[in-house]
């Protein structure tokens, strides 16, 4: 590496919103997050699909449907 071109690469304590801190390293040096690993719903479970306009029930019926037709011809 050439000298004096890289900036300086040091220990950086991450705080978030929640109140978990860690140690890590950065260039930028001490950094504030709203959201961690302790605390966002992919990583603690608690993630909920959000539904747009009731896209999933329109699905949902739409291939529920299908399924039926296809079950009952298979039967006779």
């Amino acid at each position: 590496m050439k000298p004096g071109i890289h900036p300086e690469y040091k220990k950086a304590i991450v705080t978030c919103v929640c109140g978990n801190t860690f140690e890590t390293r950065s260039t930028a040096g001490n950094l504030h997050v709203e959201i961690c690993s302790n605390c966002h719903p992919f990583f603690t479970g608690k993630q909920k699909l959000v539904d747009s306009a009731g896209r999933v029930e329109r699905f949902t019926r739409k291939y529920a449907k299908k399924l039926r037709t296809e079950t009952t011809e298979s039967k006779a």
